[in-house]
C-alpha cells in the first residue's frame, strides 16, 4: 500500500474514490492524496498516476507518450467497438496518434487560427448580450434563473453551432444530445450511461448525414460545408467515420468546457464579491482572472497516455506499455511551479496552467475559449451587478471532465 507516515489514506484508497460520487464531487483531497506520495505514482506494475506539473507537462510532450487510439483500444478493450459513442471519439483527432492525428487537425485548424478568432470577438458580443437580455426578462418577477442553463452552457454552444453552421433552432437539442454522448470521455465506469451516449449518438450520426447531404446540395460558408468537401473531394484525407467523429468532437469540446470555464468564473467572483466588482471596473483584469481560472478549476481534470517505447519522467523511468493518468486538475496546484497553489489568485504572476493540454495534443480551441469566457464574465457581472445565487451550485457526476449542472441565482435586487 503506498502510504507514507503522517497520511491518512493511501494513493490505491485516493484512486478508488474517484470512481465515487463523493470523490468526483470534490476531488482535490484525493489529489493531494495522490502526491503525498510523489509527483508520479505507481498503482500497479504497467499502470502509472501522474499529478506533479513539471512530470505532466514533460509526459504531454514526449512523442513515445501516445493518446489511446483505435489500435490501442482493441489491444485493452476489444469491447469498445460495441460502442457508437466511443467509436465517433476514437474516430477523431483526439484519440488519434501521427500521422493521422495530424492529417485530421490540419482539416479544421485553419479555423481556429489566433486572427480568426478575434474576428469573432463581435459576434460573440452581441450573442452575449443577446442571452444576458433572456436572463433579465426570465429574472423580471425575482424568480431564480439557471446560469448554467441560461447563460454559460448557451453562449457556447451558440459559437460553435455558427461556425459549424448547425440551425439555430437545433442548438439546446445538440446541447443535451453532446452532453449525454460527452460521458463516453469517461469510458465504462458506468454502463448505463454509456448505453444512453450510445443512442444519443446514433440520433447525431442521422443528423449529421442528412446535414451533410444538404450542404453538398447547398453549400454554406462554414465548417460542416468544409469537411463534407473534403470527404467528397478525398476520402482518404477525412474518412467517413472521421467526418461523423470531427463534427461530435469540434460540438463537444466547443461548448461542454466552455461552459464550464464561464461557471467556475461565475461561482468564483459570488464567494468573492471584490473579483466581481474589478471584472466590472477593470477592463484589463478579466485576462488574468481567466487563467487563474483555468488553473484553480479546470474544466478537463484528466487525460491519458500509454508509452509505446521505452522512456522517462523526472526521477521515473516509463517502460514500453505503460498507462498514465495525467491528473492536469492536480498539475495545476503543485507547489513546486504555483506559490500557494490553493488559494484563487488572478493577478498571480508567470501562470501557465496545462488546462489545455500541451505539445501535439495542445487543445485546438483554446483561444475560442478564452476568448468567449472574456468577453461572458465582464458582461454578465456589469449586467446584473447585483447576481445572487440562491442555492448551491450542483456539480455533474463526472470526473474526465468536471464542471457545474446547475447554478440557480437571481438577476434582480
Amino acid at each position: 500500500m503506498s502510504r507514507r507516515p503522517g497520511t491518512t489514506t493511501t494513493a490505491e484508497e485516493a484512486w478508488a474514490a474517484l470512481a465515487t460520487n463523493r470523490g468526483r464531487q470534490d476531488p482535490y483531497p484525493m489529489y493531494e492524496a495522490v502526491r503525498s506520495q510523489g509527483p508520479a505514482v505507481w498503482l500497479g506494475p504497467e499502470k502509472l498516476v501522474v499529478v506533479g506539473y513539471e512530470e505532466c507537462d514533460q509526459a504531454l510532450r514526449d512523442t513515445r507518450l501516445h493518446v489511446q487510439d483505435a489500435a490501442r483500444y482493441d489491444a485493452s478493450a476489444p469491447a469498445w467497438r460495441d460502442h457508437s459513442s466511443l467509436r465517433a471519439f476514437t474516430s477523431s483527432m483526439l484519440y488519434s496518434n501521427p500521422p493521422d492525428h495530424t492529417r485530421l487537425r490540419a482539416v479544421v485548424g485553419f479555423a481556429f487560427t489566433p486572427p480568426k478568432i478575434r474576428r469573432l470577438r463581435s459576434v460573440i458580443e452581441e450573442m452575449t448580450d443577446r442571452l444576458l437580455d433572456r436572463m433579465a426578462a426570465l429574472g423580471t418577477t425575482g424568480a431564480a434563473v439557471d446560469l448554467i442553463a441560461e447563460f454559460a452552457s448557451r453562449l457556447p454552444v451558440a459559437v460553435i453551432s455558427t461556425m459549424l453552421g448547425f440551425p439555430e433552432q437545433d442548438q439546446i437539442w445538440f446541447r443535451d444530445m453532446a452532453s449525454t454522448i460527452a460521458v463516453s470521455t469517461d469510458g465504462f465506469r458506468d454502463a448505463a450511461a454509456l448505453e444512453r451516449a450510445d443512442r444519443a449518438m446514433d440520433e447525431m450520426t442521422a443528423y449529421f448525414t442528412d446535414l451533410a447531404d444538404r450542404r453538398r446540395r447547398e453549400p454554406h460558408d462554414d465548417l460542416v460545408t468544409h469537411l463534407v468537401h473534403t470527404h467528397d473531394d478525398d476520402p482518404r484525407r477525412l474518412g467517413h467515420d472521421e467526418l461523423m467523429g470531427t463534427l461530435m468532437v469540434l460540438l463537444t469540446a466547443g461548448f461542454e468546457t466552455t461552459s464550464f470555464l464561464v461557471g467556475h468564473g461565475a461561482l468564483l467572483a459570488l464567494q468573492q464579491p471584490t473579483l466581481a466588482e474589478r471584472l466590472r471596473a477593470e477592463p484589463d483584469f478579466v485576462t488574468g482572472y481567466v487563467e487563474e481560472i483555468l488553473r484553480f478549476e479546470p474544466p478537463v481534470h484528466v487525460t491519458s497516455r500509454w508509452a509505446a517505447a521505452d522512456t522517462e519522467l523526472p526521477g521515473t523511468a516509463v517502460p514500453a506499455g505503460t498507462r498514465l493518468t495525467l491528473i492536469l486538475a492536480a498539475a495545476n496546484r503543485d507547489a513546486r511551479r504555483f506559490a500557494d497553489p490553493d488559494r484563487f489568485d488572478p493577478d498571480r504572476r508567470d501562470n501557465r496552467p496545462l488546462s489545455f493540454g500541451a505539445g501535439g495534443h495542445f487543445c485546438l480551441g483554446a483561444p475560442l475559449a478564452r476568448l468567449e469566457a472574456q468577453i461572458a464574465l465582464p458582461r454578465l457581472f456589469a449586467r446584473f451587478p447585483r447576481l445572487t445565487a440562491t442555492e448551491p451550485p450542483v456539480y455533474r457526476d463526472r470526473w474526465v471532465v468536471r464542471g457545474l449542472e446547475a447554478f440557480p441565482v437571481t438577476v434582480t435586487a
